[in-house]
Formats: C-alpha cells, sequence, structure tokens
C-alpha cells in the first residue's frame, strides 16, 4: 500500500440509471457516531421557486458549509475563449493557478473567479453549456418520492426521484443524491441517518449510445440542438431538484447537507453535478475512469506505452456524454487549456472523494490517481486540505465498493453531511505499483494564497 504524504511539495518544472457499465489493506480510520433513532415523519408538501437572483460580490469562505446557491460567481468577467486554432499545445498538466490573461493567483479570494474561468472553458471546449435557472421550479417531497415540476419558455416538463429514508436519525434528514442509483454501501448510510435520493438522470438527458444526443426532458425544453451534453443536462436536473429540496415548507430533507454520488459513466456525472451546483456538500466519484478523475494527457500517455486505457479519441465516439464539439481534440488532447486537475477542482473547497479501483486497467488507474493526487493542490493552496481525498484500492468488481473504503466514505459523510468537524478524512492512498511521475505532468508550483 503507497499512502501519499499530503504535505508533499509539487516539482517546480483536480448513481446514473444505467448502472455501472464500462466507459465510461492499509486504510485510515474515522470514529463513527451513530445518529438517534425516531420514527419517520410522514409527510407531503409542495414548493415552488423562482430563478435566484444575480450575485453581484462574493466572499471566500473555505468551511465544509455549501454554499446558498448554485453558482455565485456569475459577476465574474470571463474573457472571450480561442478557437481550437489558436490554443497552444501544453504538455503538461494546465497550472490552475493562473488565469486566462496571465495573471498568478495570490489571495484566496481570487479563486472564485479563477474557478468561474475554468467553469466556462470545461463547457465552452468540453462538455456543452450548462443554461441557468428556469423561469419557475415547483415540486412535491413525500416520503417516497420527490416531484420537480420545471417551466421556462412556455415548456415544461417534470419528473420523479425515488427517497429512501434512513433506519434512523431525524428530519430534516441529510441527503445523498445517486446518480442513477448509490453504488455506495446504502445500508451503511441508513445507519448514520443519511437519506438516499435516486435522480433519474437516463429520462433527464439519454446515454444508450450516439443515437441518444439531444433525446431526454432536457432538451424539450432547451431544443434538441443544445450543445449540452448528457453529463451537462443531468447536472441541471439535479440542480433543479435541489430548488425544490431549498424550499422553506421542506421539512423532511436537510438542503444545506447533501450529497451527490455515481460510478462509472454515472460517476463522471457525479463530478460534473458537483463542479457546477455549489450547493453540493460532498460529491462521492466512484470508479469514474475518462471523463471523469482521469486526465486526458495522462490517459494519451498509458495508452502510449502499452496499456489498456479508454482516451478522448475513443470516449467522444461512444456516447454522448460530451459536447458534439469535443471530437475535435481527439488526437490534441494536449491543446485543451485545463484537464481534470482542474475539473475536480471547480469543487473546491468543498467536499470530494475520489474513490477509485487500481484492477480497472480501462478507466485509466495511473491516470485517476496522479490526476486526483494534484487536484488536491488546489484545496491545499485554500487551506482545506482535508476536504478532498483519494483512495484507491483493487482486488473487487467494478462499482463493488471495497471493505476497506468503507472508512474514508464513512469518514467524509460524518464531515460534510453530519457536520461531524472531527472525523479523519486526510486520505491519499493507492494499492498501484505504477510509477507516480509528478514532475512529468507539473511544471508549476502551488502557491500560498493569502
Amino acid at each position: 500500500m503507497r499512502v501519499f504524504n499530503k504535505h508533499y511539495v509539487l516539482p517546480a518544472i483536480i448513481f446514473f440509471v444505467t448502472g455501472c457499465g464500462a466507459s465510461g489493506n492499509d486504510t485510515s480510520s474515522s470514529s463513527i457516531a451513530a445518529a438517534s433513532s425516531s420514527e419517520t415523519p410522514s409527510t407531503t408538501m409542495s414548493s415552488s421557486v423562482s430563478s435566484p437572483s444575480v450575485v453581484t460580490s462574493i466572499s471566500y469562505s473555505s468551511s465544509s458549509t455549501p454554499a446558498t446557491t448554485e453558482n455565485s460567481t456569475t459577476h465574474c468577467n470571463v474573457p472571450v475563449l480561442k478557437s481550437f486554432a489558436d490554443l497552444t499545445p501544453i504538455a503538461a498538466l494546465p497550472d490552475p493557478f493562473v488565469s486566462i490573461n496571465g495573471t498568478h493567483l495570490t489571495q484566496k479570494q481570487e479563486w472564485p473567479c479563477r474557478r468561474a474561468e475554468i467553469a466556462a472553458q470545461v463547457q465552452h471546449y468540453e462538455l456543452g453549456t450548462k443554461p441557468a435557472a428556469p423561469q419557475q421550479v415547483s415540486g412535491t417531497i413525500s416520503n417516497e418520492k420527490i416531484t420537480v415540476v420545471v417551466k421556462e419558455n412556455g415548456k415544461e416538463i417534470s419528473f420523479d426521484a425515488t427517497v429512501i429514508l434512513p433506519a434512523t436519525g431525524t428530519a430534516p434528514y441529510p441527503a445523498i443524491i445517486g446518480i442513477g442509483n448509490s453504488f455506495l454501501n446504502n445500508q451503511e448510510l441508513s445507519k448514520q441517518g443519511i437519506a438516499v435520493i435516486q435522480f433519474p438522470n437516463n429520462i433527464i438527458g439519454e446515454q444508450q449510445n450516439g443515437q441518444s444526443r439531444g433525446k431526454g426532458k432536457f432538451y424539450e425544453v432547451y431544443g434538441n440542438d443544445h450543445t449540452a451534453s448528457a453529463m451537462i443536462a443531468w447536472s441541471w436536473g439535479v440542480s433543479r431538484l435541489i430548488d425544490v429540496l431549498q424550499t422553506s415548507n421542506n421539512t423532511l430533507i436537510n438542503a444545506n447537507r447533501l450529497g451527490v454520488t455515481g460510478c462509472s459513466r454515472n460517476g463522471k456525472g457525479a463530478l460534473v453535478a458537483g463542479a457546477f451546483d455549489e450547493r453540493i456538500a460532498l460529491t462521492i466519484m466512484q470508479e469514474s475512469g475518462s471523463g471523469g478523475a482521469a486526465s486526458w494527457r495522462i490517459s494519451d500517455a498509458q495508452l502510449a506505452s502499452g496499456q489498456n486505457v479508454q482516451t478522448l479519441r475513443q470516449i467522444v465516439t461512444e456516447n454522448v456524454w460530451f459536447t458534439y464539439q469535443f471530437k475535435i481534440f481527439s488526437e490534441a488532447a494536449n491543446k485543451l487549456p485545463f484537464d481534470h486537475h482542474g475539473v475536480m477542482g471547480l469543487i473546491a473547497p468543498r467536499g470530494l472523494l475520489v474513490i477509485e479501483n487500481t484492477s480497472m486497467e480501462w478507466l485509466g488507474n495511473q491516470s485517476t490517481y496522479i490526476t486526483s493526487v494534484v487536484a488536491h493542490e488546489i484545496w491545499k493552496a485554500l487551506g482545506a486540505s482535508d476536504n478532498m481525498g483519494v483512495s484507491q484500492i483493487g482486488g473487487h468488481n467494478h462499482c463493488q465498493l471495497s471493505a476497506s473504503q468503507q472508512p474514508e466514505v464513512n469518514a467524509f459523510v460524518q464531515k460534510f453531511l453530519l457536520n461531524n468537524t472531527d472525523a479523519d478524512t486526510n486520505v491519499q492512498k493507492t494499492d498501484g505499483t505504477f510509477p507516480i511521475e509528478l514532475s512529468r505532468w507539473v511544471n508549476w508550483t502551488t502557491p500560498a494564497l493569502h
């Protein structure tokens, strides 16, 4: 077992419906306090919410408490992004601490607008645009399901998300939103008083194959030619679900203690949902592979070394998880002005736990671990080092959480959903024997942001 020192200084030279299809030992300890038991309340609530007002100012916080708005950076001025032809190849992982105009970050309060730049790049080049909150979102909440109704420009759609209440605890319950499903130990979540919400991503943005583009309820509202990929459509749907949970008459689910999870293709979706909604306190992405925790650049290098790894050029032909134009980078991943250490960094300083499987070479086992280690530097710079961790253990099936990784999941759930500040979330480990080669992928220094 290799446990990575979280104080290592980088050298100066970031459950969805189809289940867990492909494509897509030494443990840290934590003390888990069981929640008190109570009878489950029987409730049905109606709610309605209008679009949030534009944020005109911002204050930085490294606490584990999430924001109350979906996007607090709407005031940030993002420069015009370059065309593909004008992008310059970057061999190493791009520096997340240098703005588009070349300015180096020196203060923590500069991170939100740098985050806005990376978010704009990810949407522009890779995922497509996530629309702002629609004109009206309403819904009902019961012990069994949450119904979400969206109205925008004369069009209306609705969807249901299944609710599984915990065996213990009291309402309002913290909750994990599973993209499609949760492949965590849901019985363990229930014992800790955590509700599970099953988000029906496939009806929001279909993902059967390459012919699914533009199909699903999202596209019924915004048109089948919208740039949004399926994963952006899913993230939009998760945000609308949270809109309903935020209403004042919701007494069942604690909207300030929400997590999101998913495995494989849906692990990629969990990353996107967490990255583009600041109200999500904790993201647990499980065996997400290419388009998730893996770097496009490092996955290309793994393939070049003779390993069987999914890369950008292959995944863009498989499904509709990315915007149509992303295929232009098939033979030029190094022209992307970001990589997935930066995509994971969009969650910072909120909670992120990366769960990976060393046995899954196709998912880029080396790529996912190195990329996660590099992404952690963003949390470190923001003074929130223990808010992000990575645990990579092999010897089990895809989307089957290893028992040796359960303590890490418990610790992150305790800290971010149950507000246990004593939970030990300091984890960065792998049982892989591959070279780390940070000097190959990082030619920048993590700043000491003030």
